[in-house]
């Protein structure tokens, strides 16, 4: 199935459609076969929109069927609800703060059930398996609360990659914001996400995780959203999402 967006690049949509690889499109590209809307095509990068735009390779017209608009929801997700679409123990979903008929969704990644803000929800499985993927990079930015001071000694080690039951993980970043008494608030960004990982590298350091907040996933961050608010993401930080996971 294609997804529709506003900007696709057509060595990408005729690989999806199984018209050619990427590589043997950007050569049907280069010896001037592929005509977009009566134009050769001249850069594998162009764009254009299933659907609206007419494409044809060799004399022969594309048709790209069964297209679906990608969407990408970012949602404030509140404290006390849990990361999926529904839950056999009757606890409030995140399909809760969405209509009935917004079609099927599904979560990136997950936020636990007692951590709360940014979480994206789309209609494109694909998308949200290579946003989830550690090997595309994509930054995730938290605000997190915990308890005790933690010492740059700490954070050093945490920025070389923490180790969670014996196991290395992925470098991050990680940065004192202010001082509370006996609590402390961080801003700590990574890549990697395993199950609960901030809070058990924390915990491995001797400070407990007292509050999560997720901020921030690539470019796309949480704003002006309030909890369990949700918006629709603009078409530059749709195709932004699909530059950091190109590849």
């Amino acid at each position: 199935m294609i997804q529709e967006t506003q900007k696709i690049r057509i060595n990408k949509l005729l690989s999806q459609a199984g018209v050619a690889s990427r590589r043997e499109a950007e050569k049907l590209i280069h010896a001037g076969s592929v005509i977009l809307n009566g134009k050769t095509v001249t850069e594998p990068g162009q764009t254009m929109l299933p659907g609206t735009d007419h494409l044809t390779v060799e004399g022969r017209k594309i048709h790209f069927k069964h297209t679906v608009k990608t969407k990408v929801y970012a949602l404030y997700k509140p404290r006390n609800c849990i990361t999926t679409l529904n839950d056999p123990e009757g606890r409030k979903t995140v399909k809760d703060f969405f209509p009935r008929d917004s079609g099927r969704l599904f979560p990136v990644g997950r936020l636990d059930y007692d951590a709360e803000g940014l979480l994206l929800l789309t209609n494109d499985g694909m998308l949200a398996h290579r946003l989830m993927h550690p090997r595309h990079k994509v930054w995730k930015s938290y605000f997190v609360k915990v308890k005790g001071l933690v010492t740059e000694e700490i954070m050093r080690t945490l920025r070389k990659g923490p180790k969670i039951g014996g196991r290395k993980h992925q470098p991050l970043r990680v940065k004192p914001i202010h001082k509370i008494n006996d609590k402390m608030w961080l801003e700590v960004s990574l890549r990697e996400g395993t199950n609960q990982q901030i809070k058990k590298m924390f915990l491995e350091s001797g400070h407990r995780v007292l509050k999560i907040k997720r901020f921030k996933i690539g470019r796309v961050e949480l704003g002006e959203l309030t909890p369990g608010a949700s918006r629709i993401l603009t078409s530059e930080e749709l195709e932004e999402l699909y530059k950091d996971t190109d590849g």
